[in-house]
């Protein structure tokens, strides 16, 4: 796991890492309002989120 990054590490991080934290967080926030007005249920985006958030962890660790 040497090619995994700690960004607590890496301070002050560059611009283009706080504009793409901030782009990453304003999408997830609009597809959970979206998400929200649809009707799914909390439980169901719970778990997509989590499965995906597993599934990147997975790919980072197995390089």
């Amino acid at each position: 796991m040497s090619n995994v990054t700690r960004i607590r590490q890496e301070l002050p991080v560059s611009m283009d890492i706080v504009h793409a934290v901030a782009e990453f967080d304003g999408a997830l926030v609009k597809a959970i309002d979206a998400d929200k007005d649809a009707g799914l249920p909390q439980e169901l985006r719970v778990g997509l989120l989590h499965g995906h958030a597993h599934g990147e962890t997975h790919r980072m660790v197995a390089r």
